[in-house]
């Protein structure tokens, strides 16, 4: 009786190891459970921190959808009857607030929950949306083309409104973007209607026109294209240490800021998953990640003093209430247009 030599058994063994190997691999990536992610977190910080969510979570991978934080949130509310996403990641807290008015998120709890600032959190328990870090008003101002113009350094919000800026000056718009929102929100809250408003009339006097996206403000005074962009804290520093010739200024009268902040759609079909991400986002390992970009963490602690950001940052924002921004964003995004949007770029 012939067996064939041991090369062909070696051959046959290897042949269905490799098919049971191919197999395996193919149910392993079938287990994966994807979640559609809508996001507001910049570019550039998105690969890290899914890097190291998938080390913890190897079975369960992201899709992300990114866009500024005012285009991320009038999708939502567009598809508010259908919501494609199964989370929101990253996005600004007064949004979420939003949401969570509009019924559109489901609570939970991550553990860990208790280690959280509560100010940087829903208060509702289980809360619908949790904070990751803080971000805040920055004025980036170009030392090289301010020179050139004979421009002197502002301080404070109030000098924008020197007519010596008269064109000089550019803005996020508040309706698609976070940072032009937290801007409107923060100096209403300082000043109130009234006088809010007013200084808002003197800035647009000097702005040359307002960007849908918060770091563009800072990316053009950047490359001195404009001296001065009204922007916040991550774009500055990251547009600083690039090489630019800026000077970051926080005007000393207070900052604007918000959160980001996630919380999962109560229309979602993969809970178990979008639970694993709530819980990954509140650990300390990744509040260590989110420190390297921002001052200012949910979990007291873990921030280091960062470049170019003053020591006493977080005593500089403004008092921040979410629950008013939620039920008043409509009302302020309305008069803002009305006022200001002759100037915006086109979309």
């Amino acid at each position: 009786m012939h067996f064939g030599t041991g090369k062909g058994w070696g051959w046959h063994f290897a042949t269905a190891f490799a098919s049971v190997a191919m197999l395996w691999a193919v149910s392993a990536s079938a287990q994966k459970t994807e979640l559609l992610v809508y996001t507001a977190l910049e570019t550039d910080q998105i690969k890290a921190y899914e890097e190291a969510f998938s080390k913890a979570y190897p079975d369960v991978a992201i899709k992300w959808v990114r866009d500024s934080t005012g285009v991320i949130t009038a999708k939502l509310l567009a598809e508010k009857a259908n919501p494609q996403a199964d989370m929101v990641v990253g996005t600004s807290a007064s949004s979420m607030a939003v949401f969570a008015n509009e019924g559109m998120l489901q609570g939970y709890a991550p553990k860990g929950l208790d280690k959280i600032v509560p100010a940087y959190r829903d208060p509702k328990n289980p809360p619908e949306w949790v904070g990751m870090d803080v971000y805040g008003a920055a004025v980036c101002f170009n030392t090289v083309e301010a020179a050139k113009l004979n421009l002197p350094k502002p301080e404070t919000w109030k000098d924008l409104t020197k007519p010596v800026y008269k064109g000089r000056i550019v803005m996020p718009n508040p309706a698609s973007s976070g940072t032009g929102f937290l801007d409107v929100a923060g100096w209403l809250q300082m000043w109130g209607d009234a006088d809010g408003y007013k200084f808002m009339d003197g800035l647009h006097e000097n702005v040359a026109h307002y960007t849908h996206s918060g770091s563009k403000p800072c990316r053009e005074a950047g490359a001195g294209e404009f001296p001065i962009g009204i922007s916040f804290e991550y774009r500055a520093v990251t547009t600083k240490k690039s090489g630019a010739p800026i000077d970051i200024i926080f005007p000393t009268e207070g900052l604007g800021w918000d959160l980001e902040a996630s919380g999962i759609l109560k229309t979602s079909k993969k809970v178990e998953a979008a639970r694993k991400l709530m819980d990954w986002l509140a650990t300390p390992a990744a509040m260590e990640l989110f420190s390297k970009n921002f001052a200012v963490v949910a979990i007291p602690g873990i921030a280091k003093p960062l470049d170019y950001v003053p020591a006493d940052y977080e005593k500089r924002l403004v008092k921040n209430d979410f629950a008013w921004e939620a039920k008043n964003r409509d009302k302020i995004l309305a008069e803002w247009t009305k006022r200001y949007d002759g100037k915006s770029e086109p979309k």
